[in-house]
C-alpha cells in the first residue's frame, strides 16, 4: 500500500511541475552574506522588529529575560578535570561572552568557590577585534593541562583552534593551529594530534564536513601530516570523527575511526600503526566509551545473527577486538523494556553509569562488572524528573549530576557511582511561583493508533474550558528526547502570565529508544507530523485550549515540524513561532550543511524519498488564499548548520503570497541564534510579545 501511495504522490509530483533548486525565483537567498540577501533581512528586520518592540509589555518582558539570562545564582556548568579540579565556562551581565574558569572540588562543595579565571573570551575578543564565541576545548589526559580550545566567529560551528596551557593561561608559543573550518581532532599523546579537516577546499563532502583523516605531529605544517584514513565526498554526517579510548590513567587503549555514511548509518574503523581495520559492528550503533577491558557499544537497530535487539546496550572484550576487528563477540549489557530508553552513558575509573528513560522520567542505574556478568543498582536520586550526567571523573567513581523539572528548578548533584547517597551541591533559585502550578502526563492517540506521551504545565485550578492560552513545543527527531525541564523564562514570562506549557513526546526523538526514533525517518516521515497533530487535537478535545488560544513553537527540526503544522493543518493554530528552520526539503540537500541529514528526510534525487518529502515540505507546500495564522520567522546570518536561507525563503515565499508574518534574522548567533546572553534575552522577549499579541488579546 505504501508504494502505490508513494507511486501516485510522485507522479503528482511531476503533474505539478514542482519547482527544482534550479528554478527557485528565491535562490539567491542562499548566498549567505550576499549583499542582496542582507540588505533583505535588514529591512525584514526594520519591518518586523518594531511590531513587537512597541508593544507595551515587551519591555517588561526583555528586562525579566536579560534577569533571568545573566543572572549570577544559576548554577555553574563544572565538570572534573584531571587536575583533580572543577572546570567550567560561565557567562553573566559582566561576562557576556563567558570565562573558563576553575576552582577546587572543596571549596566548591563548602559553598565558596576559589574562582580563578582560565580564560576571559570577552577580554580576548576586544584585544583581537573579534566576535569570539567559546565552543569549548578537548584536554589532554590524564592531567588536561594543555587543551585545544575552539573559537568561533559569532557562533558558527567552523571554528580556529589553537592550544592553552592552563597553567599558565596562555596559547602555546607555537602550539598546534587550526585555521576557521568544521575541525574533527583529538589528542593521541602530547605532540600528536588526530585530525580531520579541510585539508584542501575539495577535501569535504558535500555536507562541508571533512573525509579525510591524519596524524599531526608537533612543529608541523597541516601540509606535512600523514594521512591515516580516506572516506568519500559523498559521505553523509558530519564527517570522520576519532574516537580515543583511554583508561583511567590516561593511556591509549585504541584509536577508532568513525566513518558516517549519512546521518544515522557509519562504519568503525581500529587504527593500527597507520592501517584502519574495519570493526564488525552494525552500521547504526554508537561507540559510548571503554572501561576495565570492554568495548561498550550502543545499538540503534537490532543484531539480529548476534542475538541483539534494537536498543540494547552490548560489551566486547578489547583484546579480542584488536585481535579480530572483522569477527566480533558481543555481550549483553542492559536491554531496556518497551517504555524505557537509555538515554546517556558515561564511565567512571571502575564504573559504567546509565541514565535510563521510563515513560520520559529519568533513574540512574551503576553497574559493575564481576565474574564476566554485570551487575547493576540504582543510584537514590529524586524522582519525576530529569537527570544529565554532566560530569563523570576517570580518577574515581564521582559524578556530577543535573536534576531538574518543569517545575523544579535545577539542582547540582555530586554523587558516587559506588553508592551511598549523593549530596546537592547547588539549587538553582525560583525563577517564577512554580507552587502556582501543576505538571501533568496525557497520552494523544495518533493516526496509527500509537499513543503519544505528552506534558501539560498549567495553573493549579485551571478551567478546561477552551480558553487557555497554550504553548506547544515539541521536536520529533535524531533521536533527540524532550523530558522535563526547567525554564525561569517559559515561567516568568509565559507561566505567571496566565499561559499553559506544554511539550509533547512525539515519534522521531529517543523517548523509547532507537524504535521511537526510526519509526519516522525517511518514508515513515509523516508518522511524526501525525504525532503532533494527534497532541494538538487533544489538547482541544480536553477543552485545555481552542484553535484560537493555541500556539506552537520549535527551532531547526523542529522549525520544519512548525513549517509543516503551517501549511497541513493551519486551522489548529493562531500562533507559530518557526525557529531556525529547515523549510525547503527539495533542496535542502545543497543548502548548508543539509546532505549530511539525509539518513533523516531522505534524498531528493530518490524519487520515491523525493515524493514522500515533496508531500510535506513546507516551501513547496505554502499557497495562496490559505488560512495561515501570523507566523513569527527568526534565524541567524552565522547559522552555518542549517542556513538561514531556509527562514529567508519561507519569509520571501509568503510576502508572494500576500501574507502576514513577521521575521527576524539576528545577524550573528550561528544555530544557536543568540551569541551572548543579552541576544539571547532579546529572542526570548520578542517571541513572548508575539505569543501574546496572538493568544492573549
Amino acid at each position: 500500500m505504501r508504494l502505490a501511495a508513494l507511486a501516485a504522490a510522485l507522479a503528482a509530483v511531476f503533474l505539478m511541475g514542482a519547482a527544482v533548486p534550479d528554478d527557485d525565483p528565491y535562490s539567491w537567498m542562499e548566498e549567505i552574506e550576499g549583499a542582496r540577501a542582507l540588505d533583505w533581512a535588514k529591512a525584514e528586520n526594520d519591518r518586523s522588529l518594531p511590531q513587537l518592540q512597541n508593544d507595551p509589555r515587551y519591555a517588561g518582558l526583555y528586562a525579566d529575560a536579560l534577569k533571568i539570562a545573566t543572572a549570577k545564582d544559576r548554577i555553574p556548568s563544572e565538570g572534573f578535570a584531571g587536575d583533580g579540579s572543577f572546570r567550567g565556562f560561565w557567562q553573566d551581565a559582566d561576562h557576556v561572552r563567558g570565562i573558563w574558569r576553575t576552582a577546587s572540588v572543596e571549596s566548591y562543595r563548602a559553598g565558596n568557590p576559589d574562582w580563578k579565571t582560565i580564560l576571559d573570551i570577552d577580554a580576548l575578543a576586544k584585544a583581537e577585534g573579534a566576535n569570539w564565541v567559546f565552543s569549548g576545548a578537548s584536554c589532554l589526559a590524564p592531567d588536561d593541562r594543555y587543551c585545544l580550545v575552539q573559537l568561533s566567529n559569532g557562533g558558527k560551528d567552523a571554528v580556529e583552534i589553537r592550544e592553552f596551557d592552563t597553567q599558565t593561561r596562555q596559547f602555546v608559543e607555537g602550539g598546534f593551529r587550526l585555521p576557521e573550518g568544521k575541525h574533527r581532532i583529538d589528542w593521541i599523546d602530547r605532540d600528536t594530534l588526530f585530525v580531520a579537516t579541510d585539508w584542501t577546499k575539495a577535501d569535504v563532502t558535500t555536507s562541508g564536513y571533512p573525509f579525510i583523516a591524519k596524524i599531526l605531529k608537533r612543529g608541523q605544517p597541516l601540509a606535512a601530516a600523514r594521512q591515516v584514513f580516506t572516506g568519500a565526498r559523498d559521505d553523509g554526517g558530519y564527517g570522520v570523527q576519532p574516537i580515543i579510548l583511554r583508561d583511567p590513567v590516561g593511556k591509549v587503549q585504541a584509536v577508532v575511526i568513525y566513518r558516517p555514511l549519512d546521518t544515522f548509518n557509519a562504519e568503525y574503523y581500529l587504527l593500527d600503526g597507520d592501517r584502519p581495520l574495519r570493526l564488525d559492528l552494525p552500521k547504526k550503533v554508537q561507540i559510548q566509551g571503554y572501561l576495565d577491558g570492554r568495548l561498550l557499544v550502543s545499538l540503534d537497530e537490532a543484531w539480529d545473527d548476534k542475538g541483539m535487539k534494537e536498543g540494547d546496550l552490548v560489551d566486547f572484550d578489547m583484546a579480542a577486538v584488536r585481535r579480530k576487528p572483522g569477527t566480533l563477540t558481543p555481550g549483553l549489557v542492559l536491554r531496556p523494556a518497551a517504555n524505557q530508553a537509555v538515554e546517556q552513558v558515561a564511565t567512571t575509573r571502575d564504573r559504567l553509569t546509565v541514565v535510563m528513560l521510563q515513560d520520559v522520567k529519568s533513574q540512574v542505574l551503576s553497574y559493575q562488572r564481576k565474574a564476566g556478568r554485570w551487575t547493576s543498582s540504582t543510584l537514590d536520586l529524586p524522582k519525576d524528573a530529569t537527570i544529565d550526567i554532566a560530569s563523570a571523573s576517570d580518577t574515581d567513581n564521582r559524578l556530577v549530576l543535573n536534576v531538574a523539572s518543569f517545575l523544579t528548578p535545577t539542582g547540582q548533584w555530586l554523587a558516587d557511582a559506588t553508592g551511598g547517597a549523593p549530596a546537592k551541591l547547588r539549587a538553582l533559585p525560583d525563577r517564577f511561583d512554580a507552587a502556582r502550578f501543576v505538571t501533568e502526563q496525557y497520552w494523544a492517540t495518533s493516526k496509527d493508533g500509537t499513543r503519544i506521551p505528552y506534558f501539560v504545565v498549567h495553573a493549579k485550578g485551571l478551567n478546561f474550558d477552551g480558553s487557555n492560552p497554550t504553548l506547544l513545543n515539541a521536536y520529533g527527531g535524531f533521536q533527540v528526547s524532550q523530558s522535563p525541564a526547567y525554564s525561569g523564562t517559559v515561567g516568568k514570562l509565559w507561566l505567571e502570565k496566565g499561559g499553559v506549557f506544554v511539550v509533547a513526546n512525539i515519534r522521531g526523538g529517543g523517548e523509547f529508544g532507537p524504535r521511537w526514533h526510526n519509526a519516522g525517518l525517511k518514508l515513515d516521515r509523516m508518522r511524526v507530523y501525525d504525532d503532533f497533530f494527534a497532541v494538538s487535537e487533544d489538547l482541544i478535545a480536553r477543552t485545555i485550549t481552542n484553535p484560537k488560544k493555541l500556539g506552537i513553537v520549535g527551532g531547526s527540526n523542529g522549525g520544519l515540524l512548525m513549517g509543516v503544522a503551517l501549511t497541513k493543518r493551519p486551522e489548529l493554530y493562531n500562533a507559530i513561532v518557526i525557529q531556525v528552520p529547515l523549510f525547503d526539503m527539495i533542496g535542502y540537500d545543497h543548502i548548508g550543511a543539509g546532505a549530511s541529514w539525509m539518513g533523516e528526510y531522505g534524498d531528493p534525487k530518490v524519487p520515491a524519498e523525493r515524493a514522500m518529502l515533496m508531500t510535506y515540505s513546507p516551501y513547496q507546500n505554502l499557497k495562496p488564499g490559505q488560512p495561515y495564522p501570523r507566523v513569527f520567522i527568526r534565524t541567524s546570518t552565522k547559522d552555518d548548520r542549517v542556513h538561514p536561507a531556509h527562514a529567508r525563503k519561507a519569509a520571501a515565499r509568503l510576502k508572494e503570497y500576500g501574507y502576514d508574518y513577521l521575521y527576524w534574522e539576528n545577524m550573528d548567533g550561528g544555530h544557536a541564534a543568540a551569541a551572548n546572553l543579552n541576544e539571547r534575552a532579546l529572542g526570548s522577549a520578542l517571541e513572548f510579545t508575539y505569543l501574546m499579541q496572538r493568544l492573549m488579546d
